[in-house]
């Protein structure tokens, strides 16, 4: 037997080892179904803080889930995840490109893939090359949101999905959170009528803003995409999935980068671009030192600070990340272009109507503000509880769903177990979506987008017959 050939035999059994599950650092969870011999096999890609939020499912329920591959490329981080979920050396890759050339040869030589499944959690822009790669290798694919940054790539992972008939999961966390659960159960029951009406504010938190959409990864829509995808695409989903079967007609947007500018710099910060530096500081809501330094010094040591270094978040290692790296640049000085302020429209196909806020300055983070007209009823909400009012009964009723823990309200969680379900029983209706229903949400979004540049009303099925003409178009 050659070498390369042992090699790659080598490879896929060490990710088939079941028996080397992580029972070591997590007890195996008994209220979850038990399938003997049935575990879902994972390989991760972008272990950073999306990818270790789905992982944890793996972590608690050993018996449905194991990650047994990787790519990360920083050291700190590859090495941490590696040892947490016990995964073969011979398994850790520096680039999801290692990782395909990797899984290229098992199926060459021996017809396996190294696991059932990718995770895909890398930056948006590379969503669609990772994607389509993955998918032409057969393996089932849950990818953090967006879809992708650009039309073309989202239709053309549509494609290929469609073309290996693959089970896909799209981060579209919002839906699978208790709290969205229950009240999707409402709308679909009709006990309240006919929904007519939604309006949700996305209130973003005045921190969380500056973090990741003045200073951070999506502060700029070259290297990543508008505000409006990157943070809101799940809203907007969200609210078509309510709406299901009716479909988006119309849609208009408004909005702009209204605060977040040199112009809105204090007089008394001076010249003056680094927090650590600069008089005006200790009166600055989005001061660096605030956000940062001080939760760490508190013992905080998660998100957001947990984002700016590559290892333990220290008071160290965080001083220095401010004072070389973009969070610790003045939210006024930064190269930022992103509305932090948007509305958006949308007229269904039966009549009924939508509108959506998405805002920067709050002192909520995330912690969604919803409210839904129905024909006999209304439901109004806080992604914590929300109070059913039944005109006809003239009852108002405080529902608390179960609070799971872990992000998004227990979204994350109910994601990854959605997923695992799909895969173990190859069916995508475990999802409740397909990836025709999550392109058509995208696309949504790209017609708000294009609403808001060019000042006019967008008809979405004029949009998408042109984006996929154009599609079409550009692959020939």
């Amino acid at each position: 037997m050659s070498g390369i050939v042992k090699n790659t035999k080598n490879l896929w059994r060490r990710s088939m080892r079941l028996s080397d599950s992580p029972m070591d650092v997590a007890k195996t969870r008994t209220d979850a179904p038990q399938r003997t011999g049935e575990v879902v096999t994972i390989a991760v890609i972008g272990c950073g803080q999306r990818g270790k939020a789905y992982t944890q499912y793996a972590l608690d329920y050993p018996n449905r889930c194991k990650v047994v591959a990787m790519a990360e490329p920083r050291p700190k981080t590859q090495k941490y995840f590696a040892e947490l979920h016990g995964i073969d050396k011979t398994l850790v890759f520096n680039s999801w490109e290692g990782l395909l050339a990797a899984s290229a040869d098992t199926i060459n030589t021996i017809g396996k893939r190294l696991a059932d499944a990718v995770l895909i959690a890398v930056q948006d822009h590379l969503h669609a090359e990772v994607v389509v790669a993955f998918a032409a290798q057969g393996y089932h694919i849950l990818c953090e949101k967006p879809m992708a940054t650009d039309i073309k790539d989202c239709i053309r992972m549509e494609q290929a999905v469609k073309e290996k008939d693959i089970i896909f999961g799209m981060g579209h966390v919002m839906r699978y959170s208790p709290y969205s659960k229950e009240i999707t159960e409402i709308v679909r029951s009709g006990s309240l009528g006919e929904l007519i009406n939604i309006v949700q504010v996305e209130p973003v938190g005045f921190y969380h803003f500056a973090h990741s959409y003045v200073r951070g990864n999506w502060s700029e829509e070259k290297s990543s995409s508008f505000a409006l995808m990157t943070k809101c695409c799940h809203d907007i989903d969200l609210i078509c999935h309510w709406f299901y079967p009716a479909t988006p007609v119309k849609v208009s947007s408004f909005g702009s980068l209204k605060h977040f500018r040199k112009s809105g710099k204090p007089n008394n910060a001076g010249d003056a671009t680094r927090c650590l530096e600069c008089p005006a500081e200790k009166e600055c809501p989005y001061s660096a030192k605030k956000i940062y330094l001080e939760p760490v010094s508190q013992g905080h040591t998660r998100w957001p600070a947990a984002t700016l270094v590559d290892g333990v978040p220290d008071i160290e290692n965080i001083t220095e990340a401010l004072k070389e790296g973009p969070y610790g640049r003045c939210v006024y000085e930064s190269s930022n272009d992103v509305c932090d302020n948007q509305v958006v429209n949308i007229e269904f196909s039966n009549g009924a109507t939508a509108s959506f806020t998405m805002v920067a300055f709050t002192s909520a983070i995330c912690d969604r503000q919803t409210r839904l007209h129905f024909s006999h009823g209304e439901i109004i909400g806080d992604m914590n509880t929300f109070t059913v009012n039944d005109f006809r009964k003239r009852t108002s009723k405080i529902h608390r769903p179960k609070q799971e823990g872990g992000g998004h309200g227990g979204g994350d969680a109910g994601l990854i177990r959605s997923f695992v379900e799909a895969v173990l029983t190859s069916n995508q209706a475990a999802l409740g979506t397909d990836v025709g229903e999550v392109l058509k949400s995208h696309l949504t979004v790209f017609a708000a987008e294009s609403s808001r540049k060019t000042g006019t009303v967008v008809d979405c099925s004029a949009f998408e017959k042109e984006a996929r003409q154009t599609s079409v178009e550009g692959s020939v």
